[in-house]
């Protein structure tokens, strides 16, 4: 497997990663599903300020999985701040993707001086909260009933990673 930057080309991809969260899981609080042009604009968003957006490829060359992170609140103080979101394909969960996708988000968080990274998390995704914790972030506290889907109320686990970063700036 590689891990790479995002291209145009792996967005229609992408779009099948994201959509199929849409429909099927609870891993994306949004019932719409986007299109091309959205994940297009997503993407020159992104560069535009300098975040990544990386993808994982099989060895047959299928992009597998993809990760990125954007500004946590839209505030000064919060600019060191990042939450990151990492969507593997329906057919290739459970493989590590995800794990080899957040270790090299991490490090790119790192490269540009973030100094925490926030993961929301839906609370019965065990999955998820584990692979975080086995990356080292902790939990910060449960938000219950913040969201819907799929009929029901939904909560929200919030974790964090310190990065080994300077003093502020």
């Amino acid at each position: 497997m590689l891990i790479r930057a995002a291209t145009e080309t792996d967005l229609p991809v992408i779009c099948e990663i994201y959509n199929d969260a849409v429909a099927n899981t609870t891993a994306i609080w949004n019932e719409t599903p986007v299109d091309v042009a959205n994940r297009t604009a997503w993407l020159k968003a992104r560069a535009d300020i300098g975040y990544p957006v990386l993808v994982a490829v099989s060895k047959e060359g299928d992009v597998i999985g993809y990760a990125s992170f954007g500004d946590w609140r839209p505030f000064d103080g919060y600019r060191h701040t990042v939450e990151h979101s990492v969507y593997v394909h329906k057919d290739r969960r459970g493989a590590g993707i995800g794990r080899a996708l957040m270790v090299a988000l991490i490090a790119e968080a790192e490269r540009i001086g973030k100094h925490v990274m926030v993961a929301a998390i839906e609370s019965e995704n065990a999955a998820s909260i584990r692979l975080h914790a086995q990356l080292g972030f902790v939990d910060t506290g449960r938000m219950r009933e913040v969201g819907t889907k799929f009929g029901r109320w939904l909560d929200l686990t919030f974790m964090q990673l310190v990065l080994p970063t300077g003093a502020p700036r």
